[in-house]
């Protein structure tokens, strides 16, 4: 179910309970190590960190009137979904991340096209 939220404040308060510490300290991660130029926003229900119409005037081309997105995290029903559309959109930095991904994390990978979903357990 996509939030409500308008704020980045009021989606972090609005995390349920069994999400919000790893929600919140993944939020915190990826703010800090996001480079600079990149806003912190609500996009598509989720918190977005995209590439602002001041560094990138064309937007996103599905709609130029959005700014064009790059990373997004999201506390789903049965998940906390993080998104980066360039492991989407680069095949090389796709196959790099999945060769890494089980010498740092455990359990099996859970990823869509650009969808990487943790779970407890």
């Amino acid at each position: 179910m996509q939030s409500q939220a308008t704020t980045i404040e009021q989606y972090l308060d609005e995390v349920s309970e069994d999400k919000s510490a790893a929600f919140k300290k993944l939020y915190t991660v990826v703010k800090k190590n996001i480079p600079k130029g990149f806003k912190a926003c609500i996009s598509y229900g989720m918190i977005g960190f995209v590439v602002p119409h001041s560094l990138y005037p064309k937007g996103y081309h599905c709609d130029p009137k959005l700014p064009l997105p790059f990373v997004a995290i999201a506390a789903q029903k049965n998940f906390i979904a993080f998104y980066h559309m360039g492991i989407y959109a680069k095949p090389d930095l796709y196959k790099w991340f999945v060769s890494e991904y089980p010498k740092h994390c455990k359990g099996k990978l859970d990823m869509g096209k650009s969808c990487i979903r943790f779970k407890n357990g």
